[in-house]
């Protein structure tokens, strides 16, 4: 099967920059999970409501490979997707390409453990794999 792609466009801004103008390395991580937050929005739930449930996927591994430049005042486009869904865990995966040269810029993933409220990894519910696996183009995106 086919992952289904949610592309979130991103602007950057001057003060995401380093001195030479570059994109700054760490402001990728922000990037990355403001596309996460719109991989939800576009299957129907936010993080809130995952977290209103008592649940919560942190962040555990990240890894990025930078192939190209991000600039001031670029538009980028962070492309994310699920590689992996294991029994407590997932695996986001990211391309961000700037739209002024189209090409791939940047490359990463980032693996996320299920946590309850104890604070311990937790079999995943059939609600939130149910969340987490569903088809984009059945679901009114969330505002």
């Amino acid at each position: 099967m086919t992952p289904v792609v949610t592309e979130e466009r991103i602007r950057v801004r001057y003060g995401e920059t380093d001195q030479m103008g570059h994109a700054y390395y760490a402001n990728y991580l922000y990037w990355f999970e403001q596309a996460r937050g719109a991989w939800c929005r576009d299957r129907g739930w936010t993080y809130r409501q995952m977290e209103d449930l008592g649940y919560k996927i942190p962040v555990v591994e990240v890894h990025v490979e930078y192939k190209g430049e991000v600039l001031y005042d670029d538009l980028v486009v962070v492309k994310v997707w699920v590689s992996q869904l294991r029994r407590a865990s997932i695996r986001f995966d990211y391309e961000v390409v700037n739209t002024s040269t189209g090409k791939v810029t940047t490359i990463g993933h980032t693996w996320h453990v299920l946590i309850g409220t104890s604070r311990k990894a937790v079999t995943m519910p059939v609600e939130i794999r149910e969340w987490l696996t569903r088809d984009p183009s059945l679901f009114d995106t969330v505002e």
